[in-house]
C-alpha cells in the first residue's frame, strides 16, 4: 500500500529554534527534525522538508514571502498528499488568509502551525503541534481542501483565525466559525464544516497590491488622522475598523472624508473591531451614511483576512475596481458567512 507523503515548509519562527549551551536560541536544520521530534520516526507516512531561502521572524513576513511559500506548494503539489507550513505565530493568520485566497481549487490540506515555546525547550508546545499537523495533513480518513491553522488541539480554517494570546499555548481562535477538528485521544474531524472538494484544476494567483491601509476608529479621532490616512499617496484601498456591527461617527466631516476618498477611486471595506460578530450595514443609523456613499460591508471577516483579501483582489484585478468591490463583499474561500 502506498504511503502518504507530507512536505514540511519551514519559514522561521519560534517553533524552529533550539537552545545552545549558552542559552541562546538559533534555528535548527530541518533535516534534523527527527532528532528534535523523535516521535516522528513512528509515523506511517513519509516526511520531506524544505526551507525558505531566508528564514525569518514572522514579524518580517511580506507578500513576496507568501509567494515564495505558494511557489513551493505549487511546484510540489502533485508529489505530496498534504503540506505543513512551520510559521511564527505573530503573522500566521495573515499568511493563512493570504494563501487561502491564492490557491483556487485547492484540493489538499495546507496546515500552518507553530509554537509559543521553541522545540529545543523542555516544555515546548511545538512537538504536539507538529505531530498533529502532520497527522492531519497526511490523513486518509477525510479530504481537507483547506488552508488551515492547527494550534493547541484545534484545527481552524485559516482565513477565520486570529491570534488572541502572546502567552498562552491556546494562542489562536476562530470566533465566527467553528473549529474543523479537535485533537484528543483521537482526532475528530467535522467534515460538514469543510469546504467542498473542487472540481477544477488548482490554480495559484500570486499578485498582491500593498497600497492599502487600516484605519481603526476610536473616540476622539479627528479629521487630521482620518485625512492623513485617506490621502496616503497612491492609496488604493482602506479597511476601516468600526464599532460594534459596523458603526462609526455620523459627523459631517467624517462622512465627507470617506465620500471624497471613494470618489477618488479608493475602495473602503467596513469591518468590526469586535472579535466576534458581524458588520450589518444600515442596522443602525450610524452606518446608513456609510452604506449610502458606497462603503462595503465586510460581514464577519477577520481583519487579517480583510487586509489580505483586499491586497489579493487589487493585485489580481487591477483594472476592474467594480469586480474588486463585488468580490470584497462576498465569500471567496469561506472567509465570510453568507446568508
Amino acid at each position: 500500500m502506498k504511503h502518504n507523503r507530507v512536505l514540511i515548509v519551514y519559514t522561521g519562527g519560534t517553533i524552529g529554534m533550539v537552545q545552545d549551551e549558552n542559552g541562546s536560541l538559533h534555528p535548527f536544520a530541518l533535516d534534523r527534525i527527527y532528532d528534535a521530534v523523535p516521535q516522528l520516526r513512528a509515523c506511517s507516512y513519509g516526511i520531506d522538508s524544505v526551507m525558505l531561502d531566508h528564514i525569518i521572524d514572522s514579524s518580517n513576513m511580506t507578500p513576496a514571502l507568501w509567494v515564495d511559500i505558494a511557489n513551493i506548494i505549487e511546484r510540489e503539489y502533485d508529489r505530496y498528499d498534504g503540506f505543513v507550513v512551520l510559521h511564527g505565530t505573530d503573522t500566521m493568520a495573515y499568511t493563512a488568509s493570504a494563501l487561502s485566497f491564492m490557491f483556487k481549487n485547492l484540493g489538499k490540506p495546507v496546515v500552518l502551525t507553530g509554537s509559543q515555546l521553541p522545540l529545543g525547550m523542555l516544555r515546548s508546545d511545538g512537538r504536539e503541534n507538529i505531530i498533529c499537523a502532520l497527522e492531519i495533513a497526511s490523513t486518509r480518513l477525510v479530504s481537507i481542501p483547506e488552508v488551515c491553522i492547527f494550534f493547541e488541539s484545534h484545527l481552524y480554517r485559516g482565513n477565520r483565525s486570529t491570534k488572541l494570546s502572546a502567552e498562552n499555548f491556546d494562542a489562536f481562535e476562530s470566533y465566527n466559525y467553528p473549529s474543523l477538528a479537535k485533537a484528543g485521544i483521537n482526532i475528530t474531524f467535522k467534515e460538514h464544516l469543510f469546504r467542498p472538494m473542487p472540481t477544477g484544476k488548482m490554480e495559484v494567483r500570486k499578485q498582491f497590491d500593498t497600497r492599502v491601509a487600516v484605519l481603526k476608529l476610536f473616540p476622539g479621532i479627528g479629521p487630521e488622522v482620518v485625512n492623513a490616512v485617506l490621502h496616503t499617496p497612491h492609496l488604493q484601498g482602506v479597511v476601516i475598523e468600526t464599532y460594534g456591527s459596523g458603526n462609526a461617527p455620523t459627523d459631517e466631516w467624517f462622512i465627507s472624508a470617506l465620500d471624497d476618498a471613494i470618489r477618488r477611486g479608493i475602495i473602503i471595506l467596513n469591518v468590526t473591531q469586535c472579535k466576534a460578530g458581524s458588520v450589518i450595514m444600515r442596522q443602525y443609523a450610524a452606518s446608513c451614511d456609510m452604506d449610502r456613499i458606497g462603503v462595503i460591508g465586510g460581514g464577519d471577516i477577520t481583519i487579517e483576512a480583510a487586509v489580505t483579501k483586499m491586497m489579493y483582489l487589487l493585485g489580481n484585478f487591477p483594472d476592474d475596481k467594480q469586480h474588486v468591490r463585488d468580490r470584497l463583499g462576498m465569500s471567496l474561500r469561506g472567509e465570510i458567512t453568507e446568508n
